[in-house]
């Protein structure tokens, strides 16, 4: 265990074996999230634990939170892959895998240490809308420190061809419109008390845009 922490200490530092200007190994970052995604997820779980059968709730959650961030990207990549192709960035595709992931890695460190805030507004807050808005909260924040480390990886290649400004946008594009609805998709991941816990909502396949619509035009 404690080595995992030096090695996550040693990739936010960006140091040897993640120094962004060195071939490092992409299956260490897999790890990261692998890792650290399911701690907060059994985190966001564990709104109103008060029987065994909530457990399954946190058993659940704690697996959503890596499988919300790999899905999006298998779903992303196959057209990301065309449009780095028609960009003439087809060479450099293993790097910009290796970023990608460093940023889902950095999310899911971030996400882990941030566990105790959400816990700790768990105890002081018995409203479930605002248990939802202040997870939406800590992954923002995330978010925005995933962006930066992809950022750091990003640069490298930014120098050697500036076409990959454009490809990162496209790529952040692409993964925030395919992750609200995956997230969307992959509901529950508090669990509304009261409810019963099952790994998917019952009711039928729902698009998050057409919702979010429906709710500013009602």
């Amino acid at each position: 265990m404690t080595a995992l922490f030096v090695k996550a200490d040693d990739f936010l530092r960006g140091r040897a074996p993640f120094d962004p200007t060195t071939a490092g190994r992409t299956h260490d970052l897999f790890l990261l999230v692998v890792v650290f995604g399911p701690v907060y997820g059994a985190i966001m779980g564990s709104y109103a634990v008060d029987s065994a059968d909530r457990l399954l709730q946190v058993v659940f959650a704690a697996s959503k939170v890596p499988l919300l961030l790999f899905t999006t990207s298998v779903i992303c990549l196959p057209g990301f892959f065309v449009l780095n192709t028609v960009l003439g960035l087809r060479d450099d595709f293993s790097t910009t895998i290796r970023a990608i992931v460093a940023g889902q890695a950095a999310l899911s460190i971030v996400l882990a240490s941030l566990a105790p805030f959400t816990r700790f507004f768990y105890y002081s807050s018995n409203s479930y809308q605002n248990a939802i808005l202040f997870n939406a909260f800590m992954f923002a924040i995330a978010t925005a420190a995933g962006h930066m480390v992809m950022l750091r990886y990003y640069r490298i290649l930014i120098r050697r061809n500036t076409k990959h400004r454009i490809g990162l946008y496209l790529w952040l594009g692409l993964y925030a419109f395919v992750g609200m609805q995956m997230g969307w998709t992959l509901r529950p991941f508090i669990g509304s008390p009261g409810s019963p816990i099952r790994f998917f909502r019952d009711e039928p396949f729902t698009n998050a845009y057409v919702v979010i619509f429906r709710l500013f035009a009602g």
